[in-house]
């Protein structure tokens, strides 16, 4: 058989079952990370992400995703539809085997798919498990079949239902209320994010995102359509909409003739972050690996040596480093592998040591051909570099007198924090607190066993528009390292945080209920998504939540977060009730304080997560940069419902 009619010949044998499903209800969280909010999204990802596939594979160019009136997804594509077919092995028709057998799917069969984003074949089976009811249509050569499970488990044999002139595969599904607890209800803006980045990835493929429960007074159903001709060029400029390009153009490539496709795009801009994003099969890397480090090599390798030959760096008293190349940059990776090894469960690291040469070469000989053609934007970008360079050498002066004080006992620590008697960081908590006023409040109303508080004065340094050097001399961000014990900069990597000495594992953010407090909560955020990442990533960050309201009529009192639960309590208390506004923390008295938002038994603490990389990067330099217009258009179109949270 030619490889042509194998590649085309989608059917029952291109199925391989590689083991049972049952334990799938048991251990959700070892098939898709958590239970909460993120796992909940992360089953849509895993439905699109076998359309995507097919698209990968040149048979599908057309994606519908829904999100129904009920909570429950809709996924349609225009693929060559799941087969239908008995499986010999299985005796059962393949659909059935894709959905209720882990491990089985067309992944596995070179023939079908040269690569895929959910190798591991878990994706659909591991979401009928967990759904109460899915619900399978493919439409085949001109026939509907239909197939029907709950809880992982079929109803019904595979049965036609119809004829039709189009081809394709609709999964519809609801998550079951047993394991995902927290909440079933989808977010728009997590799920428009993730079709946003996988239009970007996959130029030419049209998403479309609905949300059935969003009807405008017109009757307008909430929708929004991605689709990108430029691929990667355009990611760039839409992440960088909120930045001021030091460069004319963006510099990109595609390289698809090797074994490992590679696709690059970077601007420089006059940011002081680097951004790079790195993507394998559109599976979002998130800590990098060896087509980071390829990367990485063949831009500096080519910087370095126009730089050199360029007489510029001839004046420069010290040696420049491979972070000044990126200080400014804006970049994203995309590469095809078609057996990634991923390191770890969750799939962030790449491990495959052939990726580094042909990302490393594709990137020298792109950057190479640009800087030729454009000497103006080669002097801009050396120039860039020498900044960087000094500005480096100026932080690490600046880091090293925060890393001198940065000591496990107390005489280094900063005069404000009143530290708690606990030496177990697990049980350990830090209030950073808005104010000397709250900052008194707090620590006379806190647990001193296991809470400890630190005032901030002010308004803390917006680390967006500043250089490196000048946020460590900063005294206020100067207290926060030093509090909470942590220190940033390695031999290999001088922006690396080293979280082995964090003393307090619940960092919690908190700030007035008004603008100015969402303000300097926002400016906490934004300091510790660009310098402090890996404190979001582990958990270890929490925004407090005070009330906004006391109700209260003789001795009877109830707290509010919200003007409609005010207007409840004031109604259970048979109206006229007194009504406390709070302004902010410091109109509480110490035990209001405690009762409400410092007392684990009754407080609300919500943790800050990264659903998106590509999104907080875009939202923080939007909001903290120096762009007025995109924040104007930003808080115009939020500003009853803006969830600053990353």
């Amino acid at each position: 058989m030619s490889e042509e009619v194998k590649k085309n010949n989608y059917s029952a044998d291109s199925i391989q079952a590689l083991e049972g499903m049952e334990h799938v209800r048991m251990r959700p969280s070892m098939y898709i990370g958590d239970t909460g909010v993120r796992g909940l999204h992360h089953l849509v990802y895993e439905v699109v992400d076998n359309s995507i596939d097919e698209a990968l594979a040149g048979h599908c160019d057309t994606i519908f995703v829904a999100i129904n009136e009920d909570n429950s997804i809709s996924v349609e594509d225009n693929g060559r539809g799941i087969p239908v077919d008995i499986h010999k092995k299985e005796g059962v028709s393949a659909l059935e085997v894709v959905m209720t057998k882990i491990g089985a799917g067309g992944k596995f069969d070179k023939d079908s798919y040269k690569v895929s984003g959910g190798l591991h074949g878990v994706g659909v089976s591991c979401v009928n498990a967990l759904s109460d009811h899915l619900r399978a249509t493919v439409f085949k050569d001109g026939k509907i079949y239909e197939q029907e499970y709950e809880r992982g488990k079929a109803l019904y044999p595979v049965k036609q239902i119809g004829t039709t002139d189009k081809r394709g595969t609709t999964v519809t599904f609801k998550p079951d209320g047993t394991i995902f607890q927290q909440t079933l209800e989808y977010s728009y803006d997590t799920l428009a994010a993730r079709m946003r980045e996988l239009s970007f990835l996959n130029k030419g493929i049209t998403i479309t995102l609905t949300d059935k429960r969003d009807i405008d007074d017109k009757g307008v159903v909430r929708s929004e359509t991605f689709h990108s001709q430029e691929g990667l060029k355009e990611f760039v400029k839409f992440l960088d909409g909120n930045r001021v390009p030091i460069i004319g153009h963006v510099i990109s490539m595609e390289n698809d003739k090797g074994e490992i496709p590679v696709e690059v795009a970077l601007i420089y801009n006059e940011s002081y972050s680097e951004n790079i994003f790195s993507y394998v099969n559109n599976i979002n890397t998130h800590e990098g690996g060896t087509h980071l480090q390829g990367f990485r090599m063949g831009l500096t390798r080519t910087l370095k040596k126009y730089a050199d030959a360029s007489g510029l760096l001839d004046k420069l008293k010290f040696e420049i480093s491979g972070d000044d190349f990126r200080e400014g940059l804006t970049a994203i990776i995309s590469v095809k592998v078609g057996e990634p090894q991923f390191e770890g469960q969750t799939k962030t690291k790449l491990g495959n040591r052939e990726v580094v040469s042909p990302v490393s070469q594709a990137v020298a000989e792109m950057l190479e051909n640009y800087l030729e053609e454009n000497p103006n934007d080669a002097k801009i970008i050396v120039q860039k570099v020498i900044l960087a360079a000094q500005a480096r050498h100026a932080a690490k002066k600046a880091r090293e007198m925060v890393q001198r004080k940065t000591v496990m006992g107390g005489g280094g620590l900063p005069g404000k924090l009143s530290d708690c008697s606990e030496q177990d960081p697990e049980r350990c908590e830090i209030f950073l607190v808005e104010g000397d006023s709250a900052g008194g409040t707090a620590k006379q109303g806190r647990d001193r066993a296991f809470q400890a508080i630190l005032p901030l004065r002010g308004k803390i340094l917006n680390v967006e528009k500043a250089m490196h050097h000048k946020v460590f001399e900063n005294e206020e961000i100067r207290n926060i390292f030093t509090a909470l014990g942590v220190t940033i900069g390695t031999a290999e990597d001088s922006k690396a945080l080293n979280l082995e000495k964090l003393r307090y594992h619940k960092v919690v953010i908190m700030c007035d209920a008004d603008i100015d407090g969402s303000h300097i909560s926002t400016l906490i955020l934004t300091f510790f998504f660009r310098f402090m990442k890996e404190l979001i990533e582990e958990g270890h960050v929490y925004i407090a939540t005070p009330p906004l309201y006391l109700v209260k009529k003789g001795n009877k009192k109830e707290y509010c977060w919200n003007e409609n639960q005010r207007d409840l309590a004031n109604e259970r208390m048979g109206g006229g009730a007194n009504i406390q506004r709070y302004k902010g923390l410091g109109e509480m008295n110490a035990e209001q304080l405690w009762e409400t938002t410092l007392n684990p038994e009754y407080r609300t603490l919500r943790q800050v997560n990264i659903d998106s990389l590509t999104e907080a990067d875009r939202v923080f330099s939007m909001l903290m940069g120096d762009e007025v217009p995109p924040r104007r258009e930003f808080i115009e179109k939020n500003a009853v419902y803006a969830n600053i949270d990353a």
